[in-house]
């Protein structure tokens, strides 16, 4: 019997897709219906969240991770609110009308987690930057009609405009994916004769290459690399300000209190304005100011978990404000969830505590560095 797979493109937000979808399965009547989803985002989408412990996100410190899945996800919705649908309406309409016709339902997609700690561990500093300014504004094509986002040339200029902003994080949400999905819908086609495959319509044409040329088992894209390089620039500066803090006890101890306070300031006042810009409770401010200089001295500690951990610990989130920050409609809304407002105080405090850190570090060692190095050339002449 011939084989035949259908790929149906659509805008996650677009009733016009809905309609589409709802079409072509029951037209065509496969035996099996693949979805652009993983089993957590399938579990989300049908209102089966997994429980969330606050303090293993914390020792995680996944702050930024989990923000940028809330904000993508909230701004999401806000489209579909204009448009008058649900996001993700037509995975659900895939999924029901699989189970109609008594359909295989296949989850194809990679798992969420993975994709974006490959797309934070693969960016550099600068790309994250950049990533997370357009993610906070809230679209990449601002300008486009949404009823043309199902034209083929529209769908390939957002996915140039991606690559522009970030070539890395375009390569790890779009092109990974295209290969986990098109490799999963490869075997899918070696089990039945006839698969609908409901995917984002920025995927389609990748996917459907990615088949042509053949994709070999994707074990590479489950893993996940942590570059290593930031962490052992922030040893190196850590070891850096260590030395000069010893060098300063040893041949200029009267400097060393005044090369403290401003260490112990300068980092205190950044970390603790960070946590006061995420409107933290004033216990969450002063733990991340009376700690953010000891942190800042050991790259494995970081100021948000403290700070977020007393958060957490005054404002006692549920799994309920977890469950109702994936359904928050404003901004306000979303800043005065419980579980947000911990990791949002976690996230700004490790922010403001990074730069903390670089500045305060900058300023002792071009403060004080002269004077201190003219002092241990002095005691040097005498040993």
């Amino acid at each position: 019997m011939e084989k035949k797979l259908i790929i149906v493109g659509t805008a996650h937000v677009l009733q016009k897709s809905v309609e589409e979808v709802k079409a072509v399965i029951e037209n065509e009547k496969p035996n099996a219906v693949a979805v652009e989803l993983c089993p957590a985002r399938y579990k989300a989408l049908i209102g089966e969240r997994e429980e969330v412990k606050v303090s293993e996100i914390l020792k995680r410190g996944d702050f930024f991770l989990i923000l940028l899945q809330l904000i993508l996800g909230y701004f999401q919705r806000k489209m579909g609110e204009e448009l008058k649908t649900k996001p993700g309406e037509e995975m659900l309409t895939a999924i029901n009308k699989a189970k109609e016709i008594n359909a295989d339902l296949l989850l194809i997609d990679r798992d969420i987690t993975i994709t974006f700690k490959r797309l934070w561990g693969q960016m550099s500093f600068f790309e994250k930057l950049k990533f997370l300014y357009y993610t906070f504004r809230g679209s990449f094509g601002k300008d486009i009609e949404v009823e043309e986002m199902l034209r083929e040339d529209i769908i390939d200029l957002l996915v140039r405009e991606f690559r522009k902003i970030s070539p890395k994080a375009a390569k790890v949400l779009i092109d990974e994916r295209d290969e986990f999905m098109a490799y999963n819908l490869l075997r899918a086609m070696e089990r039945y004769n006839k698969v609908v495959a409901v995917v984002g319509a920025g995927h389609k044409k990748g996917i459907v290459e990615a088949m042509q040329r053949g994709v070999q088992n994707p074990e590479k894209l489950l893993e996940i690399k942590q570059s290593n390089k930031l962490k052992w620039i922030g040893v190196a500066f850590v070891g850096i300000i260590l030395t000069f803090f010893a060098l300063t006890a040893i041949f200029a101890f009267e400097l060393l209190y005044k090369v403290f306070i401003y260490w112990f300031l300068i980092n205190g006042i950044l970390a603790s304005l960070g946590a006061l810009i995420a409107r933290g409770h004033p216990l969450s401010v002063l733990s991340a100011f009376l700690c953010a200089w000891l942190t800042s001295l050991n790259p494995f500690l970081a100021a948000g978990w403290i700070s977020g951990a007393v958060e957490a610990w005054i404002r006692k989130p549920t799994m309920k404000d977890v469950e109702d920050v994936f359904k928050t409609d404003s901004l306000r809304e979303m800043l005065n969830n419980k579980f947000f407002r911990v990791i949002l105080v976690a996230a700004l405090t490790n922010l403001g505590s990074m730069i903390g850190t670089i500045y305060g570090g900058y300023y002792i060692l071009t403060n004080f560095g002269v004077d201190v190095a003219k002092v241990i050339s002095e005691n040097l002449r005498f040993l």
